[in-house]
């Protein structure tokens, strides 16, 4: 696929520059819109056969979005992630047309392609207390499993994200009634630590072999380095089959219990957001679909004439 102009080149760096600046987005993120909007542009050259400017974006048409929606259909893309893909354009396009002031309203007007958006599959507080008394008893060092029930008990009883837990480093020990965690997009927020997590983490650093110091991880592997976020995955792999679960019994299924069960026990849901470092509440309100499926779940099982 043919390189953007220079000119599209430079404006896709400056836009980049601009959400790094205005919205703090991570690298993760800039890459994935950075890969997105050049396939688009890159596209857009092939299929006109020229090399096109800033100028010309102006121009596009609904034919031209058309098109490359269908491109990267017959690409194998899935609906969910051309719709990634286009809002990713859409927001580029947008920038270009304020900053160049010309009228995007026919681009921006493309539709995005409809997709099932799946439902996390939390796990039933019995099911999340059995995994993590599981994982404290399945490995052979004993300061292991420890670690591993220290790590579980953070995602479900914080709603940390597996990153955020193993990016705890020694100062985080003992930990605090309040956490204050760094989150995606190097956002921050204040998370309440329940006395079960204090006490988990208290448990692991007192059986660790390895020093809780500032500076270095709090959550050891087994050579002494960093914990790799595969070892949790693993430990939580074993235990789902001793106990029976589903393989959606993943260590993100631990945090979406979290914010499942506090829903369901009549926690706000903008509280919730915050808890959970959700940038939209629309991310948050997933939750909200997680009960009502659930509640027709029941219904269709259990009502006579379901």
């Amino acid at each position: 696929m043919a390189a953007p102009s220079e000119g599209l080149q430079a404006a896709l760096a400056e836009w980049l520059t601009h959400l790094r600046g205005l919205r703090d987005a991570s690298d993760h993120t800039l890459t994935a819109y950075q890969r997105d909007v050049a396939g688009f542009l890159g596209f857009l050259q092939n299929h006109h056969g020229e090399s096109l400017g800033t100028a010309r974006i102006a121009s596009l048409g609904p034919s031209e979005m058309r098109a490359w929606m269908a491109h990267e259909r017959t690409r194998g893309l899935s609906a969910r992630s051309l719709a990634r893909a286009l809002s990713s354009v859409k927001s580029f396009i947008r920038w270009l047309a304020d900053r160049d002031g010309f009228d995007a309203s026919h681009i921006l007007s493309a539709r995005s392609p409809k997709y099932q958006r799946k439902l996390p599959r939390p796990l039933s507080e019995t099911a999340a207390a059995d995994m993590i008394d599981q994982v404290d008893t399945q490995a052979m060092e004993p300061w292991i499993a420890a670690r591993d029930a220290a790590v579980l008990t953070l995602l479900y009883g914080c709603g940390l994200r597996i990153s955020e837990a193993l990016g705890l480093t020694g100062e985080a020990h003992p930990l605090p009634e309040v956490m204050r965690i760094r989150g995606k997009g190097d956002k921050e927020r204040l998370v309440p630590v329940v006395p079960a997590a204090r006490e988990a983490v208290a448990e692991y650093v007192r059986l660790c072999p390895y020093p809780c110091e500032s500076g270095a991880p709090l959550f050891y592997g087994a050579r002494g380095k960093a914990l790799n976020p595969r070892m949790i995955s693993k430990a939580m792999e074993r235990a789902r089959m001793s106990l029976g679960l589903p393989s959606t019994a993943t260590p993100h299924a631990m945090r979406h219990s979290f914010a499942t069960h506090l829903l369901a026990a009549g926690g706000d849901l903008r509280a919730i957001q915050e808890l959970l470092g959700h940038a939209s509440l629309g991310t948050t309100q997933i939750y909200t679909a997680v009960d009502a499926a659930r509640l027709m779940e029941i219904y269709d099982r259990a009502h006579p004439r379901a």
